[in-house]
């Protein structure tokens, strides 16, 4: 039975052009029929002044030369300032938390797209967090790297750092992504964002509903 006293840590993952904002948007509706107004949206890299000044570094092409080790440091700074600011005072006074992504992006982009390894990211990780803040729920948004790269390239804007990696690179972040859920069955909801807006949506919906329905027992 999930803690009432707490408030509610949910995850969004995925490559670059899953949908994860369309996911947003189904999440935040579905809390407010279910009575859950005003919950804390934020996001990764950012969600606080510092975190949002490393992600327009991060996210900067003219950066595109950075280490994996840079990459994932600058990373780790923002998600320790994060998760003090942000997630965890919001969590422990029992408000509901949703974040565009969170510490399985590490895991998927920087221990496995940029070949850093699991075992690096972990001991970031352990360093830069506290062992209580992990997610209560995480969507992974899975999606094929050259569907996402369609829909990445009807954007309007340039490309930023990551949109502009090959599907080579993706493919790699998708299994790194599908490994960890495979390997935290009771923490993710992986689903199948190839489909329809219309089908993601149902998904998340019928995904929270669930979670509300198991809080209130």
């Amino acid at each position: 039975m999930l803690d009432k006293a707490r408030g509610f840590f949910i995850t969004i993952e995925g490559i670059e052009g899953a949908g994860k904002s369309t996911c947003l948007d189904a999440i935040s509706s579905t809390l407010a029929e279910m009575g859950i107004n005003n919950p804390i949206v934020t996001r990764e890299p950012g969600g606080t002044e510092v975190g949002e000044a490393i992600r327009a570094i991060l996210l900067n092409s003219h950066y595109r030369g950075m280490s994996g080790e840079s990459e994932a440091l600058l990373l780790f700074a923002a998600r320790a300032e994060h998760v003090a600011q942000v997630i965890r005072p919001n969590v422990e006074a029992g408000r509901w938390v949703i974040s565009d992504r969170f510490t399985d992006a590490s895991y998927a982009y920087q221990g496995g797209g940029r070949g850093l390894g699991a075992e690096r990211i972990a001991t970031l990780e352990k360093w830069a967090m506290p062992d209580d803040i992990q997610p209560d729920i995480t969507l992974l948004l899975d999606v094929e790297p050259h569907v996402g790269r369609e829909r990445v390239g009807k954007r309007k804007g340039e490309a930023d750092r990551f949109e502009k990696e090959q599907d080579d690179f993706f493919a790699v972040v998708r299994e790194a992504y599908l490994n960890r859920a495979t390997a935290q069955p009771q923490r993710f909801r992986v689903i199948d964002a190839n489909q329809s807006v219309d089908y993601v949506t149902r998904q998340v919906k019928q995904a929270i509903r669930g979670l509300i329905e198991q809080r209130s027992n």
